[in-house]
């Protein structure tokens, strides 16, 4: 029998081969990211199949459908294994928008220009650590737009979390039970600020050695208004961060052992310091990092901007009492890497390994799952992105382009059955607001003083 080089399963062939060979550059038709920079428009490295959901499956599931246990097992190799789980035992649905063709809608605009400008220009040191081809730490976008290793993907992720040289994420956090009732409900603010591999290509004044600077203080309820945290990141990714909080309770800011990071922020929580954007961790204190898989995936990566509602919240629905999952619209991602890595560096972590879904478009997570030390599976930390756009609505810049970040996430321990769902608010109490490359706020936020301030 004769195979035509392009039929309709050239594809899932030509993703088996690289899986197995161990590498990831982007692309099927031909190298992605040379077609982005030249056009920003991804269709002529990928064949038909891969260009929606309705080709991929022949038509079984079209876009503007929704994904429920009745159709979810025709798709089960394009949700990461929690996911699936959710949709085929837990009422969840999942609504499927058209497929992202322009990458200039995937990323902040100044973050893509970076990208742009500095791509080739990035190398591993003999330490293992990121730098410009001077030697000198990284100057801006993605080092890799091409990661060809789990590594290089790892850098991608943790050099810039938010992809902006700072921001504030105001937060509004549910905890679900086991049960489906509500636990537990939080206000709290998420500050970041890179001070090197910055967009702007500056290094912040007296922090040369220094990666980032991150701090999370919350605003409610009242028994934990007041605790806050600071993260302290080296730009030497083989060095763990200086973490002190301060408590109410004890008045008074107190440094916390460095590798207590698998434990929740407050009570009744998934989240984790190591959860942040599938990369909490420097990436050099994980290890054995390995490309496991290649493929097609259902990511939420456009249209989950919900800036229609007065606070940017959304509806829920699903689980025992109909409130357990936030309301969640996917698109089919062409070209997916899966990656694994080890905590090599936390001997007592109950974490054994993760394993991270890597949408090559951007570079960005659109799935990460870890798992226990027997092996089995332990929790999920699915975020959603967007441009903050819908309708007549827009959140723009400075410069009148529009926003674009993570808008939601959702984390679902599997063995015990909690279910931590967050969304990215206008505001929260205390009159914090969500922004984005603002100037002070290292000194509005992410210093011990501040710590105290913020507390009190």
């Amino acid at each position: 029998m004769h195979i035509r080089k392009y039929d309709h399963d050239y594809s899932r062939r030509f993703f088996m081969e690289q899986a197995a060979k161990g590498i990831a550059t982007a692309g099927v038709l031909g190298p992605l990211w040379p077609m982005i920079a030249n056009s920003a428009d991804i269709t002529k490295a990928y064949p038909d199949e891969l260009m929606s959901i309705d080709a991929w499956s022949k038509g079984k599931i079209k876009t503007g459908d929704f994904i429920t246990a009745e159709n979810v097992e025709i798709v089960k190799e394009l949700l990461d294994p929690v996911a699936y789980m959710q949709v085929k035992t837990l009422g969840r649905k999942i609504k499927i928008v058209p497929t992202t063709k322009d990458v200039t809608r995937m990323y902040p605009h100044q973050y893509l220009e970076a990208t742009l400008k500095n791509q080739g220009k990035a190398k591993f040191d003999s330490g293992g650590n990121v730098v410009n081809a001077d030697g000198k730490p990284w100057i801006g976008g993605n080092p890799f737009p091409d990661a060809k290793t789990g590594v290089e993907s790892a850098a991608n992720l943790t050099l810039c979390w938010g992809r902006h040289d700072n921001s504030i994420y105001c937060i509004k956090d549910q905890e679900v039970a086991p049960d489906g009732s509500l636990s537990y409900q939080y206000d709290f603010a998420w500050v970041e600020e890179n001070t090197l591999a910055r967009v702007d290509g500056k290094t912040f004044p007296g922090a040369d050695d220094k990666l980032r600077y991150q701090s999370v203080f919350f605003t409610s309820p009242v028994d934990v208004k007041g605790t806050g945290y600071l993260s302290t990141w080296y730009y030497d990714q083989r060095k763990f961060p200086d973490l002190v909080g301060y408590l109410p309770a004890f008045k008074r800011v107190r440094k916390f052992p460095t590798n207590q990071r698998f434990e929740p922020l407050v009570a009744g929580s998934n989240l984790y310091l190591s959860d942040a954007w599938a990369a909490g961790d420097p990436m050099l204190t994980w290890g054995n990092y390995k490309i496991i898989g290649r493929g097609p995936f259902l990511g939420a990566v456009s249209q989950t901007w919900y800036g229609d509602h007065p606070n940017w919240e959304r509806p829920v629905h699903g689980g025992p009492k109909g409130q357990t999952f936030l309301e969640t619209s996917m698109e089919f991602c062409p070209d997916v890497v899966v990656f694994e890595a080890e905590p090599t560096g936390y001997p007592r972590a109950p974490v054994g390994k993760k394993r991270v879904w890597m949408d090559v478009r951007n570079q960005m997570y659109v799935a990460y799952v870890t798992y226990d030390r027997r092996g089995e599976l332990f929790k999920s930390f699915e975020p959603q992105y967007s441009l903050y756009e819908k309708g007549d609505k827009k959140y723009v810049d400075a410069s009148g382009k529009t926003h674009w970040s993570w808008t939601a996430v959702m984390s679902h321990n599997v063995q015990d059955g909690r279910m931590t769902r967050f969304v990215q608010a206008k505001s929260i109490t205390g009159g914090y607001q969500s922004g984005y490359d603002n100037p002070g706020m290292i000194e509005k936020f992410m210093t011990e003083q501040a710590l105290q301030r913020l507390g009190t």
